[in-house]
């Protein structure tokens, strides 16, 4: 049985949404796969240390992000690496939900990003 999931496409539902996540564990697929899976990115990150994000929200309301951080050009100019090249992307959770850690695992495994 396959996870249901929406990507949150409305910046400002993402904005919202999003706030408040933090590092939980960090995943390395391509940019291309995870265009695969989720589509664009949700946005193209704050502007500073993000260059994408997705904001992923479960079936059962379990949300989580996958964004690089301090990587790419945002933050280092042309010293940085360019989005469709980062390998190393972070996920982030809301602090004090329980299992969400192990229901974003499981969604993770189901979809092959993580193993």
């Amino acid at each position: 049985m396959q996870t249901t999931f929406k990507v949150i496409r409305n910046k400002d539902e993402a904005y919202d949404l999003s706030s408040g996540t933090s590092l939980w564990t960090t995943i390395s697929p391509t940019y291309a796969q995870l265009t695969k899976i989720f589509g664009k990115p949700s946005h193209t990150g704050d502007g500073y240390k993000v260059d994408a994000e997705w904001v992923i929200k479960l079936g059962d309301g379990t949300v989580f992000t996958i964004y690089n951080y301090k990587t790419g050009t945002h933050y280092l100019g042309s010293a940085g690496t360019p989005v469709t090249k980062i390998r190393d992307w972070h996920i982030g959770l809301h602090q004090g939900r329980p299992f969400a850690s192990v229901k974003v695992r499981d969604f993770l495994r189901e979809v092959g990003l993580m193993y």
